[in-house]
Parts: structure tokens; C-alpha cells; sequence
């Protein structure tokens, strides 16, 4: 686990995708996509169907690591709203013992937007918690500004997923791709935490266009964490 700031906050960096806030004893995860795997299956893409065991274990093991007391699962949470529907019974009795040993938070996402299983946890669309918005997708400041609680949005610093960043930069040759934070001095974007979770380049410019002055990309190693400006990775993806 290392250090990460933002907005004043002083967080930790679980399990290089995770988010623990001690002053709040919350950890913040994105994009779990469970049932990703039977989505696919059902369309005749097989896929082994691990996937929702898989992240589930992650997510215990990032909770037991920091020792959170609540959960905020920041959207797609399953990879489809019919996905709750579809998981096993015992993976939904472990996430209802979950909810026993930690308050549960699911913020809904463009793909769990009809989500109304909260396995013991409660369902919302959005979130506030010490002054920090909760959502799944930052907005683009037109958006936000037509948004009837645009004054909100603009003022709250924000945490929220959707994007899957990762930066991809070229070392000695070799193109490097890591799962990484995007922060400005209003948002920070979460990394999928989900097993099954491709990324969006961190510098891509439907990221770019919802963050504010000098985005950098975070990205966790195993004892610090590296800031990446990203207005200036364009040549190291050469």
C-alpha cells in the first residue's frame, strides 16, 4: 500500500487499483464488472467463468489489507443489470456476509444503471462523503454545467471509474501498460479493479476532456507512487 493525495486527503493506494481514505476508513473501488465472463457466454463468446470469483477474492483480501469498515463500489459494478440475476448463489452469500462486516455502497454505471440487487448493501446514483462527490463518470464541464446540480459537481472535489485508465509508456523499447490513477485538482479517476477489465490510455482525449489543469496519471509500485504529467507522455509512447 503507498500514498496518494488529493483534494487536501491523504489516501492509500490498495492493491494498485484500490482507494482507502483513513480519515473515513473507506475504500473506493471501480468497474468491478462482475459476470463479465456469462455476459459473454451468452452471446457464444466463452470465456472462463472466474471472473466474478476472482475479483470478489481481490476485494476481500484489499479489505482485510486496510481494514476498511465501509466499501463504495463506484459503478459497473456488474458488467450488465441483469449480471446480479446471473451470479452464483455462493458468491451472492459471500457479498451479503460482506455487507455484514463492512457498510456496502454500489454507485450505479452506464451498465448497471437498472441495478436493484444490493446483496445487504444499499444502491444509490451518487454519493457525498466528507465533502467528496461519489460518482461512476466524471462529466465534461458542458455537461456539467446543463446538469441540474451543476453548482454541486463543479464545487465537490470527485472521485469516480468508468475510463479504466492505464498508462502506456515505451521503456528501453518496450511498450509498458500499468493500471493508473488520473488526478487533477478536482477528480481523480479509479483504474478497474474488476478481473476482467481492459484500460483506456490514460492520455486519451475523452479523459483528457472531463479533467481540469496538469492531469497526471498515479501509478502504484510496490513501495511509492509515480506521477506521470500527462501532457508530456506523448513522447515516451513515441
Amino acid at each position: 500500500m503507498v500514498h496518494l493525495s488529493f483534494a487536501g486527503q491523504d489516501f492509500t493506494i490498495v492493491d494498485r487499483a484500490g482507494l482507502y481514505w483513513p480519515a473515513q476508513r473507506a475504500l473506493f473501488v471501480a468497474d468491478l464488472h462482475f459476470e463479465k465472463a456469462s455476459w459473454y457466454a451468452a452471446s457464444g463468446q466463452m470465456l472462463p467463468p472466474y471472473d466474478s470469483a476472482a475479483t470478489l477474492d481481490r476485494l476481500e483480501a484489499a479489505i482485510a489489507a486496510c481494514g476498511a469498515t465501509s466499501l463504495w463500489c463506484l459503478g459497473d459494478n456488474f458488467h450488465d443489470s441483469r449480471g446480479a440475476q446471473r451470479l452464483d448463489r455462493a458468491l451472492a452469500d459471500r457479498l451479503e456476509s460482506l455487507s455484514q462486516r463492512v457498510a456496502l455502497h454500489w454507485i450505479t454505471g452506464n451498465h448497471d444503471s437498472e441495478l436493484d440487487a444490493g446483496f445487504g448493501g444499499q444502491v444509490v446514483d451518487e454519493a457525498v462523503l466528507g465533502g467528496l462527490a461519489l460518482r461512476h463518470r466524471a462529466e465534461t464541464w458542458a455537461e456539467t454545467c446543463a446538469g441540474s446540480s451543476a453548482e454541486s459537481h463543479s464545487s465537490a472535489p470527485e472521485l469516480s471509474g468508468h475510463f479504466h485508465p492505464r498508462l502506456r509508456v515505451r521503456l528501453r523499447g518496450r511498450m509498458v501498460s500499468r493500471p493508473c490513477f488520473v488526478r487533477c485538482s478536482k477528480r481523480l479517476i479509479l483504474p478497474a479493479f474488476g478481473s476482467l477489465t481492459g484500460g483506456m490510455d490514460a492520455g486519451d482525449p475523452a479523459i483528457l476532456r472531463v479533467m481540469g489543469d496538469t492531469p497526471q496519471a498515479v501509478v502504484a509500485t510496490e513501495s511509492k507512487a509515480l506521477a506521470f504529467n500527462l501532457q508530456k507522455t506523448a513522447d515516451l509512447r513515441g
